[in-house]
């Protein structure tokens, strides 16, 4: 750095060994004083420079330092464009190769889907029944005057029992078919098959046809499980007519007419070996059924169906308990189902009330006596779930019959001038859609000596279960 100092002692050395100028030692005082002042004008504006030099070199530091970071992010900006075209070229290759693949599999044929998930996995449920019966006389060999019963008839036995128990086997065949398995299983350990048939999908004109054994549609609870009864046993006429449900090996058709207001019809053939049938007579075409369903909503918190029912059936050598019948059993039933349920939901309250009315006649020889006799009965029954969980019930049924004549005087079909007739009362807890439990009172009048019943039961569904009839 440049500095006056050194100048000026090196001047006046010079000028001070000079014999030239040795008399002018004013002279060079004059100068020092000079350079004094070029000394202090100067050295201000030497330090100033020093400052600004120093401030651009730092300046230069710190532009040389960003030139260097907005090099990197230069770079890798760069960087994260490159990525993301080869991210675009990639997603465009892809959905060219989908549309593609795609395109091929529209033109290639391919087979039609499974009618459901389960197609070739059948569906297995299960339903137990338990029940526990205290009664003053055995529910299970009750008789009731003026009908010669089959043998289910009667109710389920004292104390402790198993009930009637089923295992089903549900599935969707094809398109076309689907097929039903019902194993029964009863107090005595006992293993029958209650139901098994096909049934058909998408026929046209709203037909449905039905092959096998199965339960007939006649009547409202008829084809009906009994763990899907309002009450723990089936009504009075149920039990006298119909040996408490008919089921048997045939056919059925249903049409579904294409009305606004629900309207199906339905005829049935079956084998003919079932109470109140027996013996498949006619080639094993011994009952014929027909029946008509009617329903509508009344408004969007009720509705009702309604139902008229035919069966003419052929007995030959029917046994009930060491008696003969041999004849025809004709029987018409009229059914009528009222539903309530606020706003249309059922959860909380919902109120179901149903009647039917059986009128029939037996006809031929019973004990080898001829004999014609009108049967009739009705019941009427309402069950109301007051809050989740929690319904009550009642229910009122009743029997007659006219007067075998003389040669029957005092056989189980003369009722001996008594009204068979029974009033239950309910209480049910739903543990849930699959849990129930009841207590179920009833005072059976049907035999000469009344009978006063407490029943408990349990029923649990497991597995995958179709929905309720309505």
């Amino acid at each position: 750095m440049l500095r006056f100092t050194p100048v000026a002692v090196a001047a006046t050395a010079f000028l001070t060994a000079s014999p030239a100028f040795a008399d002018e030692a004013s002279d060079l005082a004059a100068i020092k004083a000079q350079l004094n002042v070029l000394q202090r004008e100067y050295g201000g504006k030497i330090k100033s420079l020093e400052a600004r030099l120093a401030k651009a070199e730092a300046d230069a530091k710190a532009a040389r330092a960003q030139a260097a970071t907005a090099s990197k992010s230069a770079q890798t900006a760069q960087a994260s464009a490159a990525a993301a075209t080869q991210t675009v070229d990639k997603t465009t290759a892809d959905l060219q190769q989908a549309l593609a693949d795609n395109s091929a599999a529209a033109a290639a044929p391919t087979p039609a889907p499974p009618a459901s998930n389960n197609a070739f996995n059948p569906g297995i449920a299960a339903v137990l029944n338990g029940f526990y019966v205290a009664s003053s006389k055995d529910p299970s060999v009750a008789h009731i005057r003026g009908f010669a019963l089959g043998d289910e008839a009667g109710g389920p036995l004292r104390g402790f029992s198993l009930g009637e128990s089923e295992v089903s086997l549900t599935a969707n065949i094809d398109p076309y078919l689907s097929g039903f398995l019902d194993f029964s299983m009863q107090d005595d350990n006992s293993l029958s098959v209650e139901e098994a048939y096909i049934t058909t999908h998408d026929l046209p004109y709203g037909f449905t046809i039905k092959g096998g054994r199965f339960l007939s549609g006649i009547g409202y609870l008829n084809e009906r499980h009994a763990h899907d009864w309002s009450f723990s046993d089936a009504p009075l006429p149920y039990r006298a007519f119909l040996n408490s449900q008919y089921g048997d090996d045939g056919l059925q058709v249903r049409w579904l007419a294409p009305t606004d207001q629900f309207l199906e019809f339905g005829a049935e053939v079956f084998r003919g070996d079932a109470y109140p049938a027996s013996g498949a007579s006619h080639t094993g075409q011994g009952t014929y059924t027909a029946f008509v369903h009617t329903g509508d909503d009344i408004d969007e918190s009720s509705s009702y169906l309604a139902a008229l029912s035919f069966m003419h059936a052929r007995a030959d050598n029917r046994d009930t308990d060491g008696h003969i019948f041999n004849g025809t059993d004709d029987l018409g039933i009229a059914s009528v189902v009222y539903k309530w349920a606020p706003g249309g939901n059922p959860t909380v309250n919902n109120l179901t009330l149903a009647a039917e009315a059986f009128y029939g006649q037996e006809a031929g020889a019973f004990d080898g006596n001829a004999f014609k006799q009108d049967r009739f009965g009705w019941y009427a029954q309402g069950v109301y779930q007051f809050m989740p969980q929690w319904s009550v019930g009642l229910r009122y049924a009743a029997l007659g019959t006219s007067n075998p004549g003389a040669a029957l005087s005092g056989s189980l079909l003369d009722d001996l001038g008594h009204a068979p007739r029974a009033e239950t009362a309910l209480l049910e807890y739903d543990t849930s859609e699959f849990g129930r439990l009841r207590f179920q009172y009833t005072h059976d009048e049907t035999d000469l000596k009344p009978n006063d019943t407490i029943l408990f039961q349990y029923t649990v569904i497991y597995g995958p279960h179709g929905a309720h009839r309505y």
